[in-house]
């Protein structure tokens, strides 16, 4: 900033807030070490799909502000997925690298389309039903149709979805939004974006470019509200090009980006109803994307970060009074074109340059940032330490990366051969070069698959009669579950449990519930992101994440709706299944009570009361820790099905219409309607 040259304490006072700032954000935004847990196990996980992927299934992309490393407050999840049988080409001779008897191809056809947008021409047969109704027959050619495409594409995974842009979106509990963008994926970088590989120089580094040219672009289903074919039109999308860009600035680049983020939401949308939401983190993450490459900020880090935050926010105003704002990949896009215009554009433009005219002294509007400004003015001297391993604990570490790992579990699926496959990929990319978070995450996701395959092979070979293979999957079943438990969580000792149970061992079920009970009460147990941090760290800290992961870390137990677990819970599992839900999440300690209830059914119904009443007391009486609000709904279900099963039928009735009352994460309300039909209480 040009006023701090040649004022030595002026410039010293300003890095010495930029630091302060600085430490501000690693613990809004994240530490590097955070950031890097995020995006790599999300990485890991994701190339991992996509090796197994077979030709027929859906590829399935997380995109947005949380695969780039982001966990701000309000934040959206953001989906893309697309069929891995279907490709588009941007000419014919690139017919040539397909086989057609296995890829449907499309063509894309911008001659008409604004810049940044196409039209899709449907060049060979498709089995795809919803695309098939999609299309559109024009001059001999059918245009796949984005508008009548998003209608057929809905899934209504949750309820209360819609349609917002090219995507389903909602909003789960009132807290998380949801975009679900189905969309097509073509692997040819357009030549309408290739003067940006031209255009690359200084950054990003030349082997980036090429690793995102390789990797081509999407198309989503929205057409541009100025074109002549806007309800046919598809938007060229370089979501996975700008992950790549994202995670490949420096941290104090990301954490500017986050500050934009931050400053947009509450400061900009907070000045006036009539410019709220004009602007959005795209155009902002566009902007920050412009100001590094075109390298107006001489050096990105901590006691430079506001120099930068405002180099940005000067070349956000001078966007909004020209009403440009050019996309990054193709700058003849104009993303303000629509949007940002008339009295609008100079409402918002008047707005910025009044927060420029206040100076950096705007950013005390910001809830989240103004405590971090204003240490440092009213504590002038006061010493700030940006070294990052000392601003978040061990704990918080590993709260984050077990969280992470157990949000990127392996691909879900009930195919005894597509479980192999996995096995067989995670054999193969432990042998390539992997960061520590990427290791530990194969480690689970191997846990994951081995206790999928043993109860695969224990429904094979159920009620065959033919007793030596029964003998065979049962030892090998057996075999994969311990394993699975020597390397998971304690909570995957559970499903060691749940198939005794299945195979009427009830008394070493039991044994293995008591051992599980044991290791749950201990102090500095890690259960979701609930934990004792000092007891945790007393217990194990310092030792490896593999140590941790068995003796003091917790999750939720996850049913695949295909496969069977306990026959109490096939219903639940078949309703999901409809509403294209691939698991039943099931809070640990809920299915802990629930196995013990059904042994104890069998040997002792005095201690079979004591576990129900242990679960009625859980489900009626926790607060959000161990029955988390999203799972209350099955939660109050197994809850109804015990009542049930002991002949209390008011009380079934009553945790049943308790079920249906709860927001259906799992989708299992026909399930509950059904069993509530069943009581045949008037």
């Amino acid at each position: 900033m040009d006023f701090l040259s040649g004022n030595a304490d002026i410039e010293a006072g300003f890095q010495h807030l930029c630091e302060s700032v600085f430490v501000g954000l690693c613990q809004i935004v994240g530490t590097s070490a955070l950031v890097a847990i995020r995006r790599e196990t999300e990485d890991i996980s994701e190339s991992l799909r996509r090796r197994v992927a077979n030709n027929d299934d859906e590829i399935i992309m997380e995109s947005g502000s949380s695969k780039e490393g982001f966990r701000l407050t309000g934040s959206d999840y953001d989906l893309m997925y697309w069929p891995n049988n279907h490709r588009v080409i941007w000419d014919m001779s690139q017919f040539e690298y397909y086989f057609t008897a296995t890829k449907t191809l499309i063509l894309s056809d911008n001659i008409e389309s604004p810049p940044g947008f196409t039209l899709l021409v449907l060049l060979t047969p498709t089995a795809d039903r919803r695309i098939q109704s999609a299309c559109v027959p024009v001059n001999d050619r059918h245009y796949i149709s984005s508008s009548l495409f998003r209608q057929q594409a809905q899934t209504h995974h949750f309820p209360g979805s819609r349609v917002h842009g090219p995507c389903e979106s909602g909003e789960l509990l009132g807290v998380l939004e949801y975009d679900f963008a189905k969309c097509f994926a073509s692997d040819f970088w357009p030549q309408s974006a290739s003067s940006w590989i031209h255009r690359s120089h200084s950054w990003p580094r030349r082997e980036v470019v090429d690793d995102i040219v390789r990797n081509g672009c999407h198309f989503v289903p929205i057409g541009h509200p100025a074109g002549l074919h806007e309800h046919e039109e598809w938007r060229i999308s370089f979501s996975m090009a700008e992950h790549k860009l994202v995670h490949f600035m420096n941290h104090c680049q990301f954490l500017t980006f986050g500050l934009l983020k931050i400053f947009l939401k509450e400061v900009i949308d907070k000045q006036s109803n009539e410019t709220k939401k004009l602007l959005c983190s795209y155009h902002m993450k566009t902007l920050v994307f412009w100001v590094i490459q075109q390298n107006v900020v001489p050096l990105w880090c901590p006691r430079n970060l506001l120099a930068g935050f405002w180099v940005c926010f000067k070349v956000l105003i001078k966007w909004v009074y020209e009403g440009i704002c050019p996309n990054f990949f193709i700058p003849q896009n104009n993303l303000f074109l629509s949007k940002i215009h008339g009295s609008a554009q100079r409402s918002l433009f008047l707005q910025l340059n009044g927060l420029y005219e206040k100076g950096l002294v705007c950013l005390l509007q910001s809830s989240s940032i103004k405590s971090y400004i204003k240490c440092v003015l009213y504590n002038p001297r006061l010493s700030i330490c940006t070294n990052e391993d000392r601003m978040k604990s061990e704990c918080e570490h590993d709260i984050e990366l077990f969280n992470a790992i157990s949000y990127n579990g392996p691909p879900l699926t009930c195919n005894l051969n597509s479980c192999i496959k996995v096995l067989h990929t995670i054999g193969q990319m432990i042998g390539s070069p992997l960061s520590e978070y990427q290791i530990l995450t194969l480690q689970k996701n191997t846990s994951d698959i081995l206790q999928i395959m043993a109860f695969i092979f224990q429904n094979m070979y159920t009620n065959t009669g033919l007793n030596k293979p029964m003998y065979i999957a049962d030892r090998r079943s057996c075999h994969m579950l311990k394993l699975a438990g020597k390397f998971g969580f304690v909570s995957d000792m559970m499903y060691i449990a749940m198939f005794y149970y299945k195979t009427f061992r009830y008394r070493e079920a039991l044994f293995i519930t008591e051992t599980v009970k044991v290791k749950l009460a201990q102090p500095g147990l890690m259960y979701g992101k609930y934990v004792n941090q000092e007891r945790y760290t007393e217990a194990v800290g310092g030792q490896s994440w593999s140590t941790k992961m068995r003796q003091a870390v917790a999750d939720n137990i996850k049913l695949i709706t295909c496969i069977c677990y306990n026959n109490e819970l096939t219903l639940e599992q078949q309703c999901a299944f409809q509403y294209h839900k691939d698991a039943l999440f099931i809070p640990l300690f809920v299915m802990l009570h629930f196995v013990e209830f059904l042994c104890y059914r069998h040997i002792d119904t005095t201690l079979a009361h004591a576990a129900l009443e242990e679960l009625q007391f859980l489900v009626h009486h926790d607060q959000g820790v161990f029955v988390p609000e999203h799972h209350r709904d099955i939660s109050w279900e197994i809850l109804g099905i015990c009542h049930q099963m002991t002949g209390n039928l008011q009380a079934a009735l009553d945790s049943y219409q308790q079920s249906l009352t709860q927001f259906p994460f799992n989708r299992i309300q026909n399930a509950t309607e059904m069993r509530i039909h069943d009581l045949h209480i008037t």
